[in-house]
């Protein structure tokens, strides 16, 4: 690799994106909403989207939900100051996720899912952990687990 290339590398901006982490609760028991994807590898994922031009990781967020999910801001519980940041990279590229956790406000709320999502699942910690593969989420929601517990 030329020391051009390892340079531009270096200086690479990540591609941006932002979710939310969605959770209900009933008899002291989280479970998360994970979503499985339609394309590709068929991962699952919390409910993401790439920022678009102009657009804030928080409005991308609000909007991805709702795109992906069919849950509005209306809809969710969400805590603003539990936030977290994933950085990785996609085919060599580095990318950007930032996701806020959110409660639905009725545990019986239904999901619509979009044309990018071919299922979804309410799972508990340990499986949410499991389906989702990669260690960056499973601590995250380790982690927003113990925060969702303290709330409320």
């Amino acid at each position: 690799m030329s020391e051009l290339n390892k340079n531009s590398k270096l200086k690479m901006s990540p591609t941006r994106a932002a979710g939310l982490v969605i959770y209900k609760k009933s008899n002291q028991i989280i479970n998360f909403l994970l979503l499985q994807t339609s394309y590709g590898e068929h991962h699952w994922t919390p409910p993401k989207g790439h920022v678009d031009p102009g657009e804030s990781d928080w409005i991308t967020a609000l909007r991805e939900t709702k795109e992906e999910a069919g849950l509005s801001e209306n809809e969710l519980e969400i805590y603003k100051d539990i936030s977290k940041t994933l950085n990785y990279q996609v085919k060599g590229k580095p990318k950007a996720v930032v996701y806020w956790l959110a409660q639905v406000k009725d545990p019986d709320q239904n999901v619509i899912l979009s044309n990018e999502h071919q299922d979804f699942k309410w799972l508990p910690l340990e499986q949410a952990q499991e389906i989702s593969g990669f260690q960056d989420m499973k601590n995250l929601l380790a982690e927003f687990h113990e925060k969702a517990l303290k709330i409320v």
